[in-house]
């Protein structure tokens, strides 16, 4: 509001408003540098992958989004019933872009994001098992309203791999939304877990109550590939 203020005093224009006009401009001042500040500090602790907006992704290019599903999950009322979202398809057709811009839109919704690759994961929970970390990272992990499980099912689970993922979704079900994205079709998932009793387990509080979204359709790294020419110039 300071500096809202001396910028006021230097602009002549706006000497000749009313008071309340003046005193109005300095209130949204702040209120938008407030939402600016509390965004930046979002976007930061989400550490998503990738900067993206949901307005950046392509919905022309066939890849079997429906428009319509995906604008419900852009609106983001399912995070608020605490659902999940399943993205599965080839590599290359931006499963993790998309969970990325609704990770985005979630942060630009004044929500707490977290993102992580999962076999990054695996590892970060492995050595804070060792240092006396484990509680705490389980903690935050289960605390965020939207998680997001970038690469999931790229190998079989271990046993220790099995019971932290379970520990994951058993702290987030009913209380938070996942998002998890994957090449393997969801009725492949039992067997990727590798444990019938705990894959059970797993996907009873992961699945039921989640979202789908099938991309189909020529990769998208494939797609630009082939508007470059031979000298790297695009084609027009």
């Amino acid at each position: 509001m300071a500096k809202a203020f001396e910028e006021q005093r230097r602009s002549p224009d706006l000497e000749a408003l009313p008071f309340e006009d003046r005193i109005g401009l300095l209130v949204d001042r702040e209120a938008a540098e407030r939402d600016t500040r509390r965004l930046t500090t979002r976007l930061k602790i989400a550490a998503l992958r990738q900067t993206v907006c949901v307005e950046d992704v392509d919905l022309r290019t066939p890849r079997g989004i429906d428009r319509a599903v995906f604008a419900k999950l852009v609106e983001g009322r399912w995070i608020d019933r605490h659902e999940n979202l399943l993205v599965t398809g080839a590599t290359g057709l931006g499963k993790s872009w998309l969970a990325c811009a609704l990770g985005h839109k979630a942060c630009r919704d004044n929500r707490s994001v977290l993102y992580h690759r999962v076999p990054r994961l695996f590892e970060a929970l492995a050595l804070a098992r060792g240092d006396g970390r484990y509680a705490r990272l389980l903690k935050s992990l289960g605390r965020a309203q939207l998680l997001i499980l970038d690469d999931w099912g790229l190998s079989v689970l271990t046993a220790a791999e099995r019971r932290d993922l379970l520990e994951i979704l058993e702290d987030r079900h009913g209380r938070a939304s996942t998002i998890v994205t994957s090449q393997l079709p969801v009725d492949t998932w039992h067997g990727a877990i590798g444990d019938p009793t705990v894959a059970d387990a797993i996907l009873d509080r992961l699945v039921h109550n989640a979202h789908r979204l099938q991309l189909t359709g020529e990769s998208m790294r494939k797609r630009s590939a082939k508007t470059i020419t031979l000298d790297g110039q695009p084609e027009h």
